[in-house]
C-alpha cells in the first residue's frame, strides 16, 4: 500500500500552547482517512499545516514521496469547517476564479464547473450572490470549488455541515465515487456514524497527540472485549471458567441477556453448551462502535494508549 501523505513528528506551538507534539500519520493512497478529535485536540492546525497555511515548528510533512511545497497546493483540495466564500460575489464569477487560482485554464474551469452545476441540479445559480445561497446550497458550491480541479489530495472539514439528509446522502456519493477514481480524502468530523460508514483508516488526535490509529477493522478488533448478546427462553446459568452473564432482562419469556466468555472460550464452545441449557433465539458479538471507541480513549489519559 503506497503513502500519499505523511507527517513525521510534527510540532506546532501557538504562544507557549502546544498544538501538536510530535504527531506522525500516514494516510494510503486512494483510501478515506478519518482525522478524529476534540475540539482543540490539535486537528485544525495539522490540516493547516497540509494547507501551508502556516509551517510546523519541527517536524516535516511528506506529500506524494516529497517535502512538501507551494507547488503541492495546486493538488490539494480544501472544504475548511469554517465556509470561505465572498458572499457579494456572484457563484459562478466566484468558482471560476477559485479553479483559476488552483492553475485551471479559465475555458477548462467553465466547462468543468458547468458540468457541476448539471449534475448538482444548480444550473440556475451562475449568476446569483453567494449571500442569497441557504447554508446547505452555499456548502454545494464550497464543494464544487474544493474538487473541481481534480486534487489528488481532498481535506474536508466537518463536509456535512448545513445538510439535509438527502443532500448529505448526495454528499457522500460523490465522496465515494472520487475514492473509486482513485483520489485520497482526508475526513476531518465528529459525526462518528460517518466514520464508520465512510472510512478505510483513521487516526485520533487528542491533547495534541496521535492516541489512535490504524486500519478501521484492526483498530476495531483492539477493542473487542469477548461479549456477546443474545435472545433465548429458557434458564443460562453461568458456567465457571467458560463464560459469565453480565446482564439479562426477561421480556414476556424472552431473556435479553450479554455474557462475556472467558479463558479462550470461542462462539462455537459457547453455543455448544448454551443450546443444552436454553432455546436460543438471537446470537451477536458485542462489537464496539466508533463512537464508543472516541469516548472510552478520549475520556483516558492519553499517554496509555497507542
Amino acid at each position: 500500500m503506497s503513502i500519499i501523505l505523511e507527517a513525521q513528528n510534527v510540532v506546532k506551538r501557538y504562544a507557549g500552547h502546544t498544538a501538536l507534539s510530535g504527531v506522525s500519520i500516514q494516510v494510503p493512497q486512494g483510501s478515506i482517512f478519518g482525522l478524529l478529535g476534540p475540539n482543540g485536540a490539535g486537528k485544525t492546525s495539522l490540516i493547516r499545516i497540509i494547507n501551508q497555511i502556516t509551517g510546523p515548528d519541527e517536524g516535516q510533512i511528506i506529500l506524494d514521496g516529497e517535502r512538501l511545497q507551494p507547488k503541492h497546493i495546486e493538488v490539494i483540495g480544501y472544504l475548511p469547517e469554517e465556509r470561505g466564500l465572498y458572499k457579494k460575489m456572484k457563484v459562478g464569477e466566484q468558482l471560476l476564479y477559485l479553479a483559476q487560482l488552483k492553475g485551471m485554464p479559465k475555458a477548462e474551469a467553465v466547462e468543468k464547473l458547468k458540468a457541476w452545476f448539471v449534475k448538482f441540479d444548480i444550473k440556475g445559480w451562475w449568476d446569483k450572490n453567494v449571500e442569497d445561497l441557504s447554508k446547505g446550497m452555499q456548502q454545494k458550491t464550497q464543494f464544487i470549488a474544493t474538487i473541481v480541479h481534480e486534487p489528488k489530495l481532498v481535506i474536508l472539514d466537518e463536509p456535512f455541515s448545513g445538510f439535509d439528509p438527502i443532500n448529505a446522502n448526495l454528499l457522500k456519493d460523490e465522496i465515494l465515487a472520487l475514492k473509486e477514481k482513485g483520489t485520497t480524502i482526508i475526513f476531518s468530523t465528529h459525526r462518528m456514524e460517518s466514520v464508520e460508514e465512510l472510512c478505510d483508516n483513521i487516526a485520533l488526535i487528542n491533547k495534541s497527540k496521535v492516541v489512535l490509529s490504524g486500519e478501521k477493522k484492526e483498530v476495531k478488533n483492539r477493542f473487542r472485549d469477548n461479549t456477546f448478546n443474545l435472545e433465548y427462553s429458557g434458564a443460562l446459568a453461568p458456567i465457571e471458567g467458560v463464560f459469565e452473564i453480565l446482564s439479562a432482562k426477561n421480556v414476556e419469556g424472552i431473556t435479553k441477556a450479554k455474557v462475556r466468555l472467558l479463558d479462550g472460550t470461542n462462539a462455537n464452545q459457547f453455543l455448544g453448551q448454551a443450546i443444552q441449557q436454553v432455546d436460543l433465539k438471537a446470537f451477536n458479538e458485542n462489537i464496539p462502535s466508533f463512537n464508543e471507541i472516541f469516548i472510552k480513549v478520549v475520556g483516558e489519559d492519553a499517554n496509555t494508549i497507542l
